[in-house]
This record gives structure tokens, sequence and C-alpha cells, in this order.
């Protein structure tokens, strides 16, 4: 299928995202009330969180997808995007939160036009330096840091096939590579690391190399996201351009004059490059360079970390 001409950005659309409040969720939903009527379905058990969303616009919705009733969330949603994800660790309530809230939010909102669901590069088996297409094997890639993630993203996209033709429901599920911006990131986390003279992690196989994926172009690609949505489900690779984590490590240094330290373990990520093909035929291609983004992210977080200007 061609790469169309890019929809226009939402404007005057009813719109439902979860997890408004998360690293990745937030600089959207943000964007997306510029123009739009956005619900912010979380927990909300923090008062600083229902205020950070009504201070950008977003109606809050508190409820607990694992345990809450919906009956308090409108049902005449043009859209949704569900990038709510829990990773406690207790198998049973992360299943019911990620799988099973999925499910009944599809149900709930089935006069939807599409729903997005975020799932994530987790849900693929390691295989060292090759590329992933989205026929790849899958696998519990991310259990030597977060048992519960890989399993519940798989169980929450079988449970959004199905529910998708249940209920006739256009959708696309996007596996996102390493999303980061100026609202945090994984290179944050490791810059944080670097600050404190921490080591950071490698796998023993190296490169780790990963699709970083920028704010700035997940946001842009929503529109057309949804547009592709249909029943059965469009799955799709979500990513950027690819760099290793030494690379964007080093690079921070030459940003900070920060030294990273690297040690080699068996309980981190391995390296999870993705083949975009698919992603670049339906949505076209992420735009912004990742020595841009990094060093945007620097600006935007820790500007008292940059080097002087000579």
């Amino acid at each position: 299928m061609p790469n169309a001409a890019a929809p226009a950005p939402l404007s005057g659309e009813k719109i439902l995202v979860t997890g408004p409040t998360s690293q990745v969720a937030f600089p959207l939903v943000r964007e997306l009330a510029k123009a739009n009527e956005v619900h912010g379905l979380a927990r909300l058990s923090k008062a600083k969180d229902r205020d950070r969303l009504e201070a950008v616009g977003i109606r809050p919705l508190p409820l607990d997808l694992a345990t809450g009733d919906l009956g308090i969330v409108p049902d005449d949603f043009t859209y949704v995007l569900n990038f709510a994800v829990v990773k406690s660790g207790d198998f049973a309530y992360d299943l019911a939160a990620n799988a099973e809230g999925a499910g009944r939010l599809m149900a709930h909102c089935r006069r939807a036009k599409a729903f997005l669901h975020c799932s994530s590069g987790a849900v693929y088996e390691y295989a060292g330096q090759t590329p992933l297409a989205e026929t790849a094997p899958l696998g519990d890639n991310h259990r030597a840091l977060f048992p519960t993630y890989s399993i519940a993203k798989i169980a929450a996209e079988t449970v959004v096939r199905f529910a998708a033709q249940q209920w006739d429901l256009p959708t696309t599920i996007g596996r996102v590579s390493v999303p980061y911006g100026d609202n945090g990131g994984w290179p944050w986390f490791h810059l944080m690391m670097m600050h404190s003279g921490m080591a950071i992690p490698l796998p023993p196989e190296t490169p780790a190399r990963y699709n970083l994926l920028h704010e700035d172009d997940y946001i842009a690609q929503i529109p057309a996201l949804l547009a592709v949505a249909s029943v059965p489900v469009t799955t799709i690779n979500w990513g950027g351009e690819l760099a290793s984590i030494d690379e964007w490590c080093q690079y921070l240094g030459e940003l900070t004059g920060l030294e990273p330290k690297f040690e080699t373990t068996t309980q981190t990520l391995g390296s999870l490059p993705m083949d975009l093909t698919r992603m670049h035929a339906l949505i076209g291609e992420a735009t912004t360079p990742w020595r841009d983004g990094i060093r945007r992210l620097v600006t935007a977080r820790n500007p008292e970390l940059l080097r002087s200007p000579g």
C-alpha cells in the first residue's frame, strides 16, 4: 500500500487518551488539546497529575483500567488512543490492566472512528542485529528489567486484535521502539546515570541498537496512524533513526563533558533494531535526526549540564 498524502492534524475531535501523564503521552495530549476536546484517563492517584492535565486543557478521567467501572467514561469519542501501560511486576494485575483493560475500553468505545493501541518492540523475540519486521517471532525479551512487560504487551495485542473484529472497530497497533524528547526518555535516564557517575549497562552482544523516535515525530504521525486503522488491525513498527546506546551516551558526553562508563551484563535489554519498511510505506518516515533530538532533550531538561560554547 503506497503512502498517501499525510492527513491533516486532528481538529474539532473528541479524543480519549489513556496514560496521559506518562513520558510518552503527555506531550501528545498537550498538543492535541490545542484544537480538540481531549479527555485523559489514568489512575490519577496524585493531585499534581490531575492539575498538570487540567493546566493544558485536558479533562481528567480518574480510573484504573484493571478494576474501574467504565460507566463514568463517555462512549462518544471520535478517536481513542491507548497509551496506558502498567508494569508493576504483578502478573495478574498487569495482565488485567494492560490486556483486559484494553478490551473493555474498546468494547465501551466501539462507536469511535478509529482506535490506536500503543504497543512496543518488547513483543519481539531477541534476534541480535537482525532488523525485525512485523512478522518476526514474538518473545519475552524484557524479562531482565520488567518481568511482566513483554508478556503483557503480547497479551494486550491479542485482545486488541480480537476486540477490533468483535466490534468492527478500525484499529492500528503501533509497536514503538524508544520514544524520547523534551519530556525525557531512555537517553535522559542515561544522562542522569552519567551525572551520578553510575555505569550504564550494555548487553554482551553489542552494539545495542534501537530506533529512537522523537516526540515531534510520533505526535505528527498520529493522524496517519489513525487513517490506516482497519479491521483486521493494521500492525506497524513505529520508530525513527537507528542508534546504539554507546553512540548516544558518547554524544551526551560531548554535549556535557560527562564521561560515560559502561558495564557488560545480561541483566539488561539486548539490541532491538526494527525493519521500518511497512511504516514508511503507510505513514511516512520520522524526520528528527537523533543527535538533534538528544541536544534538544538536554537543553530542555538539564541546560545546566551543557558545555559552555567555546
